[in-house]
């Protein structure tokens, strides 16, 4: 089975994630760019990025390969911004046609927010079949066992 990780990662969590859950499957690692960088560590992190996922924004993103048709599994990983997904994942699942893939999905967070943004990935997913879902606080920033033995778990399930 192949496996594709695409992801976007601000601050590096869930970069972090991405390249573990693809080293440990043995997959591929897809990393999505916006044409124009968000800001970080500021403020204007948090005004920026919440309104551009509130008001469900798609940034151009800088050429990245993908071909769907490659891949039996498309694992999708992102921040949470204002309680859903960042826009670039949202421009990624816009210029996709993911129908009939088999679909995982993580998300990094910092006090919450998973639990409303997997229902807003799968809403522009129905047609693609949700395996397994994962939550991570802040993989990178505040590593622990426990975020390595989900991480692991989350492999585990989707081999």
């Amino acid at each position: 089975m192949k496996t594709a990780v695409v992801y976007f990662s601000l601050e590096g969590n869930t970069k972090y994630a991405a390249e573990k859950i693809a080293k440990r499957l043995q997959a591929d690692l897809i990393e999505l760019s916006p044409n124009k960088d968000y800001p970080t560590g500021s403020v204007s992190k948090f005004v920026w990025g919440g309104k551009s996922a509130v008001l469900a924004e798609q940034p151009r993103l800088l050429p990245y390969e993908f071909n769907k048709d490659l891949y039996d599994l498309i694992i999708l990983g992102t921040p949470i911004w204002s309680g859903t997904f960042t826009p670039p994942l949202r421009t990624f699942l816009m210029e996709q046609d993911l129908s009939g893939k088999k679909i995982a999905l993580f998300a990094c967070h910092s006090g919450g927010g998973s639990s409303r943004s997997f229902p807003k990935m799968q809403e522009l997913l129905e047609h693609s079949e949700i395996v397994e879902t994962l939550a991570l606080f802040d993989p990178k920033a505040k590593p622990s066992q426990d975020t390595e033995n989900l991480i692991e778990e989350f492999c585990k399930k989707l081999q």
